[in-house]
């Protein structure tokens, strides 16, 4: 099995880059998330992630990254090599999440599979657009 990672290079990390990718407009939703893409020159996928406030503290958004940026980085032979990545969660989920009490309950319904379905097919439904 290839080894992939995924440092600070292959990430979108500031305000500048995460606007150009939205700008793009190339976008799908789900339940879970929403994915923009837009065309890169670095030859390699590099992936930002947002996950806003109304989802929850800190801790609870800080643990959706980290399983956003895991599931980016397993899959990244799985996915066109020449394209940003910008994932969100969903409002829909937000909302729905909202109404839970502790973490550990946002967490569950946000497992790792569920996630990683849900990347790929948003992934797929941009490229039978086009993208």
């Amino acid at each position: 099995m290839k080894r992939y990672s995924l440092g600070k290079g292959k990430r979108l990390v500031s305000n500048e880059q995460f606007k150009t990718v939205l700008a793009c407009k190339l976008c799908a939703s789900d339940d879970f998330l929403i994915l923009y893409m837009r065309k890169n020159d670095c030859g390699y996928p590099r992936l930002g992630v947002s996950v806003g406030k109304a989802f929850g503290k800190a801790v609870v958004r800080n643990r959706f990254k980290r399983v956003l940026r895991e599931v980016f980085r397993q899959n990244q032979d799985r996915i066109p090599q020449t394209f940003d990545y910008l994932l969100m969660v969903s409002r829909r989920w937000s909302k729905r999440s909202k109404k839970r009490v502790c973490a550990g309950e946002k967490l569950s319904g946000f497992a790792f599979d569920k996630v990683m379905a849900s990347f790929l097919s948003l992934v797929g439904k941009i490229a039978q657009k086009g993208g």
